[in-house]
């Protein structure tokens, strides 16, 4: 069903969105702003994961993204720039049994095309066509290039670096993980420099530094849930897109620690379990095999309710925010499907509905007049999915905002899907979001 937990992370500074901006393939959700749409949110998989998956289907190993360049506020340029091509492919090292090494690299070949024809055509007695546009192919501004690395230092720790280099931007992205998995929670020790973040109209933000320390319960059997942790921002954030006004309060100077809490619970209205009927096997080219469905996690027809509530409290131990705050949340989900996602056609219509409410007291403060912020009022996140043939499934997903004078579609997220039924729960997706008019191919994971 729709993801429930995304209400508490929301508010917190590491959720990950996926965006074709950096070459590993995330930037950071705004805390405080409504819960972004179903289906932004990014793969459990590392980008490296995901392009040595990922090359092994495409011609040559070489993946496309779509998106437009960023470009800083102060730039003398007056329009954004167009969106353009991107394709990316991975050299991957394993110089040990628990250090894994990639380097990525990214082309823009329909803007570098259009350069060397340019030139070429161009009349200039100083210099040879030809040698423009030779020179043309060394121009730095249509490469990318990144380095990432992770080390598994222990069977429950690991540490991840990532440094990349965009040809269009002066700034060289450097950022490091540690993570620690206890029992019962997972700590995670984060660093970037800059940070790069998207706000809930998909304009681009950027921290200078951004560092935070974050530990997170596993879901316990009664559904509580729990995570605290210290973040700092320093330096004062820009836009990155020709975005004008002042930044997101989340992202001011300062030291900030957070709690929260939450209690989720759900309950099945009907459901089909899956029977020994359906696990026949069933003959092929190759032989005999089980007739499992493309994904295990859409393989009962079914009807569900589910909530989640919570709170959270932060305190700003420096900076020019109010010292002291508490909130509350809460989201309500309803998902029915229909077919169990076994046969070639016709097998799988899934709808998810899901009305979310990020801030009890921004809620009240509105219907008493006293704050007119459109991030106030409640989201309702929409989610159908389609089988179209075999393991494709079309998706859509929606988020719409009860604004006055009347709801509309805040963001929407269209997508065809590729479940891989050897992985059990594992998909190739393809995205495109018209707001922020970027588009990706990415691998995830355990994910309906």
């Amino acid at each position: 069903m729709a993801n429930l937990r995304t209400s508490m992370d929301a508010s917190f500074y590491d959720l990950n969105i996926s965006t074709p901006q950096t070459l590993t393939g995330t930037c950071r959700s705004i805390p405080g702003e409504p819960t972004p749409v179903d289906g932004a949110y990014a793969s459990k998989l590392l980008r490296m994961q995901q392009l040595s998956l990922l090359g092994r289907g495409f011609p040559l190993g070489v993946i496309p993204s779509y998106a437009p360049p960023l470009c800083s506020s102060s730039s003398l340029q007056k329009e954004s720039p167009s969106a353009s091509l991107s394709l990316q492919s991975l050299w991957l090292k394993q110089p040990a049994d628990n250090w894994w090494l990639g380097l990525v690299g990214q082309l823009r070949p329909i803007k570098l095309l259009s350069s060397v024809k340019t030139e070429a055509l161009r009349t200039d007695l100083t210099m040879p066509g030809f040698k423009r546009a030779v020179k043309k192919f060394f121009d730095k501004s249509f490469y990318s290039i990144g380095l990432c690395s992770q080390l598994d230092l222990s069977e429950s720790t690991s540490l991840l670096v990532n440094v990349e280099k965009d040809g269009q931007g002066k700034n060289q992205r450097t950022k490091g993980l540690l993570f620690h998995k206890l029992p019962n929670h997972d700590v995670t020790l984060e660093a970037a420099w800059p940070e790069l973040f998207v706000d809930r109209n998909g304009k681009y933000w950027e921290v200078p530094q951004s560092i935070s320390l974050d530990c997170l319960s596993l879901v316990s059997e009664n559904g509580l849930r729990y995570r605290f942790g210290i973040h700092r921002n320093s330096g004062s954030a820009k836009a990155v897109d020709l975005v004008d006004g002042q930044p997101p309060a989340s992202l001011t100077e300062g030291v900030c620690a957070k709690a929260a809490f939450s209690y989720e619970k759900s309950k099945d209205l009907w459901r089909k379990p899956e029977t020994k009927e359906d696990l026949v096997l069933v003959k092929r080219k190759g032989g005999e095999f089980r007739n499992t469905a493309y994904d295990i996690r859409l393989k009962e027809p079914h009807a569900t309710i589910s909530g989640i509530f919570g709170g959270t409290c932060e305190a700003w131990l420096s900076g020019k925010r109010s010292p002291f705050g508490a909130d509350l949340f809460g989201s309500i989900c309803f998902a029915v499907q229909h077919g169990k996602f076994r046969k070639p056609y016709g097998d799988l219509t899934r709808f998810d509905a899901r009305l979310d409410m990020s801030s009890a007291s921004a809620l009240v403060s509105r219907f008493s007049n006293t704050l007119k912020s459109s991030s106030a009022t409640p989201r309702l996140n929409l989610i159908l999915q389609q089988q179209i043939a075999g393991p494709i499934v079309f998706r859509v997903n929606s988020k719409v905002a009860f604004d006055s004078p009347s709801p509309h579609i805040e963001d929407i997220i269209y997508s065809l899907n590729y479940s891989l039924r050897l992985l059990g729960s594992g998909k190739v997706v393809a995205w495109y979001s018209p707001k922020r008019n970027e588009g990706m191919v990415e691998m995830r994971v355990l994910e309906f």
